[in-house]
């Protein structure tokens, strides 16, 4: 049995997950590979990653490049002596950094490939109205998420599920099955699937602004998952205008009456309790929101200090 040394590059707090369950199993990780610091926040103080923050708690090796390419990083990665790598949600890599490690670099992604690669998996198997996800253990080729597959573990999305939690658990599930991936490589063991290509993969675009945007014309249905995938991060968004004022406002949890009604699409109907929003086939009931410059709020909450008039609405 191959006596494996490990690098692992990551970056978010899924990443942090999945590096501690292979330290707790006892793997010899020796070195850590994580995002350059990054001013962030109003007061643009330096913010170090999840990874860099757990790698300084367990006196990790720990490299920051800010160019993968560069001569002297690529030295100290050598100097590692590695003979394999991990990747968790970290960056695309240049060919002379996955090729090093005698037995190959593997990545974890948190979807059932081929379906949903690219940056942000846990979102789209939501907002697409998914039933079931998963994660899968790849070797790393030239293209994003394209490599030969090696184990993959499949979970079902709960109905009312949204993006955070999912994140959680997938985050568990790919613990396991990284440590898993890690015992066929020790054992020499590895038996890799091709993925193929089908017109038919979805795949997980990046998230900005206006794919992030509700559209009150789609269905319920949409409308609900969408809100769902996008919540607590980045959350769903849309305008509000009430009178003269125009506030974009996020929302972050909702639910779903199917009622016939003759409101516009678009109507805010609000009482001391609850705001409802108009749809074609009956009403998004928000549950809750967040207006510029405050903090998220449950609606109940929020309609202690604050009404809507009768011509409000969303679009």
């Amino acid at each position: 049995m191959e006596k494996l040394r490990i690098i692992f590059m990551g970056t978010p707090e899924f990443a942090v997950g999945i590096l501690d369950t292979i330290i707790k199993n006892n793997y010899d990780v020796v070195g850590v590979i994580t995002a350059a610091d990054k001013p962030a926040g109003r007061g643009q103080k330096i913010k170090y990653s999840a990874v860099k923050e757990y790698a300084l708690v367990n006196n990790l090796t720990l490299l920051q490049p800010t160019n993968l390419k560069d001569e002297s990083f690529l030295e100290e990665l050598k100097a590692l002596n590695a003979n394999l790598q991990i990747v968790v949600a970290f960056r695309m890599l240049p060919k002379v950094v996955w090729e090093m490690p005698a037995l190959g670099t593997f990545n974890l992604h948190a979807s059932l490939l081929p379906n949903y690669r690219g940056a942000a998996p846990i979102n789209w198997a939501i907002i697409n109205g998914e039933t079931k996800t998963g994660v899968t253990t790849f070797f790393i080729d030239d293209k994003i998420d394209t490599g030969a597959m090696i184990l993959n573990s499949e979970i079902a999305i709960e109905p009312a599920e949204n993006a955070g939690q999912l994140h959680d658990r997938l985050m568990h599930l790919g613990s396991q099955t990284v440590i898993d991936t890690l015992q066929v490589i020790e054992k020499g063991n590895v038996v890799t699937t091709i993925q193929e290509e089908d017109a038919e993969i979805k795949t997980a675009y990046k998230l900005n602004k206006e794919n992030c945007k509700i559209d009150w014309t789609k269905s319920g249905a949409e409308i609900n998952n969408l809100i769902r995938g996008l919540s607590p991060y980045p959350a769903s968004w849309c305008f509000l205008k009430d009178k003269n004022e125009e506030l974009s406002i996020k929302i972050y949890e909702a639910k779903l009456t199917e009622e016939a009604h003759s409101y516009e699409t678009g109507s805010l109907i609000s009482s001391k309790k609850e705001i409802k929003i108009a749809i074609a086939n009956g009403f998004v009931q928000l549950l809750s929101l967040q207006l510029p410059g405050k903090k998220r709020m449950q609606v109940a909450e929020l309609l202690n200090g604050i009404t809507f008039s009768e011509t409000a609405k969303v679009y």
